[in-house]
């Protein structure tokens, strides 16, 4: 309720807004005094564990250039219309068993983004996901393949792409039960097939054992100091050949300066994140070796504690 001029009263009299159709009416003659009026006010949100299917949002999502008509497409959602006429619910029936090209593609989005989304992954690697499913999709060769596996391992990719990678088994985790050689062997399906459409190779992107430090040690609860130190190991160690897997080498590396901190933490807790070892005595005699005075710089400024050789061997 509100005031406004009324033109046939001659005088402010009280309004009524009708949200439904944007109109002010006045309360006394019914004078529509202003028609279609936009609402500014913010939109309603709908959340995980609220409204279940009734969703109060009123506008749709944005524009998606990889479907058909962009995502603009009109449904039928409600069985009345705009004029509160009852409409046949068969309507919606018959619209939503009429052919629509893109309605595989809107499913394997959404179960991306909700991949994604329980990986606490980016936007910018979801819309890529997306893109290279878009474009293994339109080649027509992946049908009979497991959806799951593809689904995850265009992920995977994506991950690697953007320079945010994640592990086979961290993928594995959300891929609806799909296995590890599943999805090993969807991903160089998919690589094949990107390569045989562009005519070159596709760049995947190098993964460091650096790329995993922060969250493998977030994982484990270790304190600033530990992260500190750890991560700066991780870069000492890209100056020597060690010729083992990324996430073996920053296991390797945690496990060492846990070992040499009050921050201990045991093999079992490791193995949690499916972190697979190397020989870590060895790696940390060759960084002995090669520069005993840097190694125990960093060691004894960020764990504020002296570096010992002799009781490091004897752990």
């Amino acid at each position: 309720m509100g005031d406004a001029f009324c033109s046939d009263c001659k005088r402010h009299t009280e309004v009524v807004f009708d949200h439904s159709a944007g109109d002010t009416v006045c309360s006394e003659c019914g004078l529509v005094l202003e028609s279609h009026s936009i609402d500014e006010t913010s939109e309603w949100r709908t959340f995980a564990n609220e409204s279940g299917d009734n969703d109060p949002v009123r506008v749709g999502g944005p524009t998606n250039p990889l479907l058909t008509d962009g995502g603009l497409s009109t449904v039928i959602a409600k069985p009345n219309g705009a004029s509160g006429e009852f409409l046949s619910s068969s309507l919606g029936r018959w619209q939503n068993r009429g052919s629509n090209p893109d309605r595989g593609l809107i499913t394997a989005f959404k179960t991306i983004a909700t991949m994604s989304d329980r990986l606490g992954l980016v936007a910018t690697i979801k819309d890529r996901a997306n893109e290279i499913y878009k474009k293994v999709e339109d080649q027509k060769s992946s049908r009979g393949r497991n959806q799951d596996a593809l689904l995850a391992a265009c992920l995977y990719i994506a991950c690697r792409q953007e320079d945010k990678p994640r592990t086979v088994k961290e993928i594995c985790s959300v891929a609806n039960g799909a296995t590890k050689k599943e999805i090993g062997r969807a991903k160089e399906y998919i690589v094949k097939q990107l390569g045989l459409e562009t005519g070159q190779s596709v760049e995947m992107g190098t993964i460091h054992a650096g790329d995993f430090m922060r969250r493998f040690c977030s994982n484990l609860g270790m304190s600033n100091h530990t992260v500190k130190a750890a991560t700066e190991a991780v870069k000492t160690s890209e100056q020597f050949d060690i010729r083992r897997s990324p996430i073996s080498i920053a296991a390797a590396v945690i496990y060492i300066i846990t070992q040499l901190s009050d921050d201990k933490k045991p093999l079992r807790g490791f193995d949690r994140f499916e972190l697979f070892f190397i020989k870590w005595k060895q790696m940390i005699h060759w960084w002995i070796e090669s520069d005993i005075s840097e190694i125990t710089l960093f060691y004894q400024f960020y764990l504020d504690k002296p570096f010992s050789i002799v009781d490091f061997k004897h752990r």
